[in-house]
C-alpha cells in the first residue's frame, strides 16, 4: 500500500513540551446539515507521545463522502486518521503530515491554528534541486523516473526522464542545463524502498510500510537533504 506524506518547517521558535500543552485535548465539534441529513463532525488530537527530539500524534478528523444507496447519493461522515510528527532538527522544528497532499495542507493549517491561533506559521520546505540532484547521482542506477522544472525553453513548463541509468544519458545532462529538478522515483540504498520526493516537501513510498517505518526513513534520508 502506497504511504505518503509531507514535511512542514515550523516559522516561530517553541519547545516540544509547550507544542504538546497546545495539542493536548484539542477537541472541535461542528454541526454540519444537509437537506434531512444532521451530522456532529469532530476533530481531535490523541496519542501524543512526547520524547527528547520529538512530538508524536496522531489528528482523527471527520469529514462527509456520500454513498450509493438504491438511486441516492446519501450524505455519511468518516473518519481520516493522520499520524503526525514534530521534530527538532538542528535549528529547525520539521512537522511531518503523513497524509496526502491536499489534506496534509490542510492539517498543517489546522495545527498552526490550534498552536498560534492563526495560519501562516506551519509553511511548506524547500528541498533544492542541487541535493535532489545529489541523491540521485549517489545512487543512479535505482533512480527511474526525474521530473525537472523552472525549465527555460520557451512553452516548455516540465521536463521528464523515465527509465534506468538516467544519469548516464545525454538526456540527462542536457535537461539538468534548462532546469533544476524537481522531482524523483529512488530506491533507497540504506532502506530498499522505492521512494519518490518532490522539492516541496511531498513523500511518497510505493512499498508496503508502516507509519512508524516512513518516519524513520523521513528523518533519516530526506530530512538532510532540506539542509541544517
Amino acid at each position: 500500500m502506497v504511504l505518503a506524506g509531507k514535511i512542514f518547517e515550523i516559522r516561530e521558535k517553541i519547545s516540544l513540551k509547550d507544542l504538546k500543552a497546545k495539542l493536548e485535548n484539542f477537541r472541535l465539534e461542528e454541526t454540519y446539515q444537509e437537506d434531512d441529513f444532521q451530522f456532529i463532525l469532530t476533530t481531535e488530537i490523541q496519542g501524543l507521545t512526547l520524547k527528547p527530539d520529538r512530538l508524536e500524534g496522531e489528528i482523527l478528523k471527520d469529514e462527509i463522502i456520500r454513498i450509493r444507496q438504491k438511486n441516492e447519493l446519501k450524505p455519511v461522515p468518516k473518519t481520516i486518521e493522520a499520524p503526525f510528527l514534530f521534530y527538532n532538527y538542528g535549528d529547525k522544528t520539521l512537522l511531518v503530515v503523513v497524509e496526502k497532499k491536499w489534506k496534509a495542507n490542510n492539517l498543517a493549517n489546522l495545527l498552526s491554528e490550534v498552536i498560534f491561533d492563526a495560519v501562516g506559521f506551519i509553511l511548506e520546505v524547500r528541498i533544492p534541486p542541487e541535493n535532489l540532484k545529489k541523491y540521485h547521482e549517489d545512487n543512479p542506477e535505482s533512480t527511474k523516473v526525474i521530473f525537472f522544472s523552472d525549465v527555460d525553453i520557451p512553452n516548455v513548463k516540465k521536463l521528464s526522464l523515465y527509465g534506468a541509468n538516467l544519469a548516464n544519458t545525454s538526456l540527462y545532462t542536457d535537461f539538468l542545463s534548462h532546469g533544476g529538478i524537481w522531482y524523483v522515483v529512488v530506491t533507497s540504498k540504506k532502506y530498499g524502498y522505492v521512494a519518490g520526493l518532490t522539492g516541496n516537501g511531498i513523500v511518497t513510498i510505493f512499498n508496503r510500510v508502516s507509519v512508524q517505518e516512513f518516519l524513520t526513513y523521513v528523518v533519516d534520508e530526506v530530512f538532510p537533504l532540506l539542509g541544517r
